[in-house]
């Protein structure tokens, strides 16, 4: 199964990235990835593994994925097993200007999220991901981040 969203962010693609790969800053703005701490590794980088809490129900679910690609400013894939699911994130960063559209793109596979339809954890999960998408737009629209083009090698 596969959930795509795309959002537009009135923001420059330096500020998006900022905001995104600012890992330790997620808490005080993310609200659904909760929790968020680096496992290994000391940024947003190919071969990172993180941590973060997600919230589909009421029970907190801990996700443990690396980071398996990671070109700055374009695009991060992470992936990750769990209680029988094999999920894939992938962001697609398009810089149009002073407008960027991010793309989020995860793809799900095993039994176990064959199972999970009947109890509607792909449209919890979806739900999760345009919210997490809205909270990354407004952050980054919003922020006062000071111009990161330095720690965009583009």
């Amino acid at each position: 199964m596969m959930i795509r969203e795309d959002i537009e962010i009135h923001a420059p693609l330096s500020r998006v990235w900022q905001v995104f790969s600012a890992m330790e800053d997620w808490e005080r703005w993310n609200t659904v990835c909760q929790d968020c701490c680096l496992v290994e590794g000391e940024e947003m980088a190919a071969d990172t593994c993180f941590s973060f809490t997600l919230r589909p129900y009421r029970i907190p679910l801990k996700i443990t994925p690396r980071i398996v690609e990671c070109d700055p400013g374009r695009e991060v894939v992470w992936a990750g097993s769990r209680l029988g699911v094999h999920a894939e994130h992938r962001f697609i960063f398009k810089d149009a200007g002073e407008i960027v559209t991010l793309t989020s793109i995860e793809e799900f596979r095993g039994v176990m999220f064959q199972i999970s339809r009947l109890i509607f954890v792909p449209q919890k999960l979806h739900r999760l991901t345009r919210q997490l998408m809205r909270a990354i737009k407004t952050q980054a629209e919003s922020c006062g981040c000071e111009d990161a083009s330095d720690r965009l090698p583009l």
